[in-house]
């Protein structure tokens, strides 16, 4: 084995290593964040957002996608500690954020460019949004019945949107809308720190 290898063998190492650290973090950042919700505009006050799938777009954009999404899992595995849904609500918030990171993530890993970056971020909340409509039609939504009759539920929505008046409707006039949001303010979040943070998360400053 020739000093060559052995370099490329230590830092390809050291690489893996620093990845595995940088996801770790991520991921404590993530579940932190995941306790600091607040109301979604012109919804029922249960209606919470965060913005802890900003740690893990930061991920995936700096170590690819399937980084991403392994800090989402490990987010919403360390909330089923303390779940109050038995798990559906952390199901859900995994399906609607790696499917945002994925999708941001595989975009730009093949055209790093800040251009791309932003396309990136438009796409992946776009599909965020079209998993959400999904994930709230068939997993929250029926979940919330359970506590709260289907008529009460719909309800609620329409004290804020008056045209609501169906399950549907709360999928297209209220998750959807927002969950797109979402994922436009956290790619402009992240769009303003990357630059300055991935020096420093691969080790380059």
């Amino acid at each position: 084995m020739n000093q060559e290898t052995t370099a490329k063998k230590t830092k390809s190492g050291a690489m893996n290593t620093r990845t595995m650290t940088m996801t770790a973090i991520l991921a404590a950042i993530s579940y932190i964040l995941a306790f600091l919700d607040f109301p979604v505009p012109l919804s029922p006050s249960f209606a919470k957002m965060d913005l802890s799938d900003f740690p893990a777009l930061i991920g995936a954009f700096a170590f690819g996608p399937l980084v991403g999404v392994l800090i989402e899992l490990i987010k919403n595995a360390l909330r089923l500690f303390a779940t109050s849904t038995g798990g559906v609500g952390e199901l859900a918030n995994f399906l609607m954020g790696a499917s945002y990171v994925f999708t941001a993530g595989t975009i730009y890993k093949f055209h790093k460019t800040k251009a791309m970056a932003w396309i990136s971020c438009i796409v992946g909340s776009v599909v965020m949004g079209i998993v959400a409509a999904f994930t709230n039609y068939f997993i929250l939504l029926p979940l919330f019945e359970n506590f709260m009759p289907v008529d009460e539920l719909i309800a609620s929505f329409e004290e804020f949107i008056p045209f609501i008046h169906t399950k549907l409707d709360v999928i297209i006039f209220n998750a959807f809308p927002f969950n797109l949001l979402k994922g436009l303010v956290i790619g402009v979040f992240t769009m303003m720190i990357y630059k300055h943070l991935s020096p420093i998360l691969k080790g380059k400053h």
